[in-house]
């Protein structure tokens, strides 16, 4: 039991950390699945935004599902920033399916945050 409320403390972390670095996606109302995959067992969570609200349950309701090995998650949840997730997906160690306009949406405004961050940091250099 205290193992699954440690991972759903992650879980929230991870979702909060990430939307502290694309605020813009902070309002946006959508339910995600997420598969955390170790040691030949797979964990399913259904995360609800804005919140977020984690429970372990599977997410009919997902628009959209991340597929990611947990030792890679843990990493990604406690130190990881926006750049650190593009390479996980970019190397395929993370893997998100679903509704393609929703996946589209949540690329372009996190590029799109990208590009804002490194102008801030070219003007101030």
């Amino acid at each position: 039991m205290a193992a699954q409320a440690d991972t759903k403390t992650l879980i929230e972390t991870a979702v909060k950390r990430f939307l502290a670095e694309v605020p813009a996606l902070q309002q946006m109302k959508l339910v995600a699945g997420l598969e955390l995959r170790g040691r030949g067992d797979v964990q399913l969570y259904r995360v609800e935004l804005p919140g977020p609200r984690v429970t372990k349950a599977i997410a009919p309701d997902a628009k959209v599902t991340l597929e990611i090995q947990r030792a890679r998650f843990n990493e990604l949840a406690a130190r990881g920033h926006i750049a650190d997730w593009r390479e996980a997906f970019a190397h395929g160690e993370a893997r998100a399916t679903g509704v393609e306009q929703v996946l589209k949406l949540i690329a372009n405004v996190v590029e799109r945050q990208e590009e804002r961050s490194r102008t801030r940091r070219a003007r101030r250099a």
